[in-house]
């Protein structure tokens, strides 16, 4: 029996790699996070039975119990924090997580700094989120606040900061925000782009995306919230 995620895993790896090379950049240009949040473990383990190693969740908690059997088995698994983090779940995260994609805000950078220089941290590098589309419900740094924050965090903070992330409005042309934080990170020679997802990632792959968050197209759609 076929098994869905490994076929969708295929076919979305090969229209990345097309996509990039039509962009002119490298086949192999695009990383892919396959986002889990709320998928189980067994799915996951599907995922990287196909050769999926890069995941993305949105809860620390959610996180620290599904990754540690998973990482035993897989020790190259990379795991990518794409939902906000409190200040309270910090030491947690820096513990779980390869890629924190979800700073955005100058006290979280500040205790991220802290942290960091106490000692190692399974963390990496960090991603700073910008809210492009200024929402009100949404976490990011506004981007006429962007360039001095990122600024802050590079020279004063020493943070490992290696991109920028941002999740567009639904109902806005995504292509104006993708140009958006490209335009951002140029300005200080920041290479990772995380943008686009199931949705979208098209159009952010020609913006110059290099790190896609799918989720819904390789897992399925997820069930809706029962309402209390």
């Amino acid at each position: 029996m076929t098994d869905p995620i490994r076929t969708r895993l295929d076919e979305i790896r090969s229209e990345l790699a097309a996509l990039a090379l039509d962009a002119g950049r490298p086949a192999d240009a695009i990383g892919l996070v396959a986002v889990a949040k709320t998928k189980p473990v067994e799915a996951v383990r599907a995922a990287l039975a196909a050769g999926q190693r890069r995941f993305g969740e949105n809860r620390v908690q959610e996180a620290m119990a599904k990754y540690p059997e998973l990482r035993g088995e897989f020790p190259d698994l990379e795991l990518h924090l794409i939902g906000p983090l409190q200040t309270n779940k910090l030491k947690e995260a820096l513990a779980t997580f390869d890629v924190i994609e979800t700073v955005d805000r100058p006290k979280l950078a500040e205790a991220l700094a802290e942290a960091l220089a106490k000692g190692p941290a399974r963390t990496r590098s960090l991603l700073v989120q910008v809210n492009t589309g200024e929402e009100p419900q949404k976490a990011g740094i506004p981007p006429r606040e962007a360039d001095d924050f990122i600024r802050d965090c590079l020279e004063r903070l020493k943070l490992p900061i290696a991109g920028l992330m941002c999740i567009p409005p639904v109902d806005d042309e995504p292509s104006l925000h993708f140009a958006l934080l490209r335009s951002i990170a140029r300005r200080h020679g920041l290479e990772t782009l995380s943008m686009g997802m199931s949705a979208d990632y098209r159009l952010a792959v020609q913006q110059g995306a290099t790190l896609v968050r799918i989720g819904s197209a390789i897992f399925g759609e997820r069930p809706p919230v029962a309402s209390a």
